[in-house]
């Protein structure tokens, strides 16, 4: 395999070959539960909701099942989070 599809972040090293569903959410708190919610979501309701970060969420089961093997990539800022995203499409695109 080769070494630019395995992605380092956090300590974690994630095979980006293994991914069956690669997108980004913010994570919300309201009414005392945490969810994970569209960005555009998070910024039509941000005067309702408190937000806890943005994540790349990263499924591995097939697409259509539950999803049980995920990591969740946690940013503090968009921005972060945007460019954890650039590097994945870059490392992709080879």
């Amino acid at each position: 395999m080769k070494q630019e599809m395995i992605f380092v972040t956090d300590g974690k090293e994630i095979d980006l070959t293994k991914i069956t569903r690669l997108y980004p959410a913010a994570l919300i708190h309201a009414a005392g539960e945490s969810a994970s919610v569209s960005l555009e979501w998070a910024e039509l309701k941000a005067d309702q909701i408190t937000l806890e970060a943005y994540v790349l969420i990263c499924d591995f089961d097939p697409v259509g099942e539950i999803p049980i093997h995920r990591i969740e990539l946690r940013y503090t800022t968009k921005e972060e989070l945007f460019h954890a995203m650039q590097e994945i499409a870059m490392r992709l695109k080879n």
